[in-house]
């Protein structure tokens, strides 16, 4: 199995993300909207998926947020290894999960991002008549 990179398919930002991801950087994992994954056999909660994107790898391992994104780079090799240990760097970390959480929380406002990125997976469902489950 390979690892797994699991992101908010609901939000137009991230999806743009995740195309660029499996345009550009060659990493094995899978890119999977946690809207088509099957969440528990990842060993990931809802609460998990809606804060952050998510790494699952081969060995069990789970990273969210910008160690995820590490992990991911690190995962494509070549230059792509560079960025990603970088962004596991102690000092780095502390910049990287603010800057992160800001991106997350203004993903509407950001290149391809719609308003329904900002609402929660709760208020996407009212707002399309579906409900979680």
């Amino acid at each position: 199995m390979n690892p797994v990179f699991v992101y908010d398919g609901d939000c137009s930002f991230c999806t743009s993300c995740a195309r660029f991801i499996e345009r550009r950087i060659p990493s094995q994992a899978t890119v999977v909207p946690w809207q088509f994954a099957d969440l528990d056999r990842l060993g990931l909660t809802l609460d998990q998926v809606e804060s952050a994107v998510q790494w699952v790898g081969t060995d069990g391992t789970i990273a969210a947020g910008p160690d995820a994104i590490a992990l991911l780079l690190r995962d494509a090799g070549r230059l792509w290894t560079v960025p990603g240990r970088a962004l596991q760097v102690r000092t780095v970390g502390l910049v990287a999960w603010p800057a992160y959480r800001w991106i997350a929380g203004h993903r509407h406002l950001l290149p391809g991002g719609t308003a329904a990125c900002s609402l929660p997976q709760a208020q996407r469902d009212k707002l399309h008549g579906t409900t979680a489950g």
